[in-house]
């Protein structure tokens, strides 16, 4: 295995770019059930997160370390070079033989690349139900800022597929001859089935949101089932039809809609909100001190 730490450091995200404006954006949590499933039905991933995971017994607490380390590689400036170095540490020592008798290690650069990649499939989704559909310069400008989120983290340059067309090519592949029905992802969706409302959920966010069911596991379950590609879903053997694809679309146009009219703070996680905050001070004060 060959790790990528003599490249040089890649920029930190800021002000103008897209993940800047929607990582930290509260939408990313109806999105992260199918990210977690996706990832687990890569053998090594599913084995790995089986076997050391918490996610079954601390759910919620799971999300919250997980998304203070999301939102930190965007909005950390220097520190998301730190934290891509500290997640690299801490998988270090991750590995073992799954029940098959199949070797694996977290940083083994196709599971690792994997869970990283499977970033764009989401954020495209996302738009595509709860928010403006992406035009293809969009998304080209998107996929490169995943790759510069990658070299942040530390995944192999090697696995970048090179255009957006190669990384869909790539990412159907994955789908059809890699990921499988492990029992990891089918732990994950029960999961999703039995917790109750994130307790990060500002108030505000929870009335406004409760009326739609987005605070149940039920629903919690129905849009990460329904937000998975089809060819994920048939793998899974989860069921979907078109009544079920007409409730995710009027729920997500409801999402869509309400969103973007809320208050900053509401609308953004607290690590993000403050990074939007400072970085606006910041701009004040280089223009005063220019006219000064």
């Amino acid at each position: 295995m060959t790790d990528s730490t003599a490249r040089p450091e890649p920029e930190p995200f800021g002000p103008g770019d897209m993940l800047w404006e929607g990582m930290g954006d509260y939408r990313l949590m109806l999105l992260l059930g199918g990210a977690l499933v996706m990832q687990v039905m890569h053998p090594a991933v599913g084995a790995a997160v089986g076997e050391h995971s918490i996610y079954k017994t601390d759910p919620w607490g799971r999300l919250t370390r997980s998304l203070t380390s999301l939102q930190t590689w965007v909005y950390g400036g220097p520190e998301a070079i730190a934290e891509g170095r500290r997640l690299r540490e801490m998988h270090r020592d991750i590995c073992g033989t799954d029940p098959q008798g199949r070797r694996y290690h977290a940083l083994s650069a196709e599971p690792y690349a994997w869970v990283h990649l499977t970033a764009f499939e989401r954020a495209v989704t996302m738009s595509r139900y709860f928010g403006e559909p992406y035009t293809p310069r969009q998304e080209e400008r998107l996929y490169e800022e995943v790759i510069r989120l990658g070299r942040i983290l530390r995944v192999p340059e090697r696995m970048f597929p090179a255009t957006v067309d190669d990384y869909w090519r790539y990412f159907h592949h994955m789908v059809e001859t890699t990921l499988e029905n492990h029992p990891t992802a089918q732990d994950v969706l029960r999961t999703t089935l039995a917790v109750g409302p994130p307790p990060i959920l500002p108030a505000p966010l929870g009335r406004l949101w409760r009326p739609l069911g987005l605070t149940s596991g039920r629903v919690n379950h129905f849009v990460t089932v329904g937000t998975l590609p089809p060819a994920v879903r048939e793998k899974l053997g989860l069921p979907w039809n078109a009544r079920d694809e007409v409730r995710l679309r009027r729920l997500g146009r409801a999402v869509a809609a309400t969103m973007p009219h809320l208050p900053e703070r509401v609308r953004y996680m607290p690590i993000a909100y403050r990074a939007r905050q400072a970085a606006r001070a910041r701009e004040r004060l280089a223009r005063a001190m220019r006219v000064a």
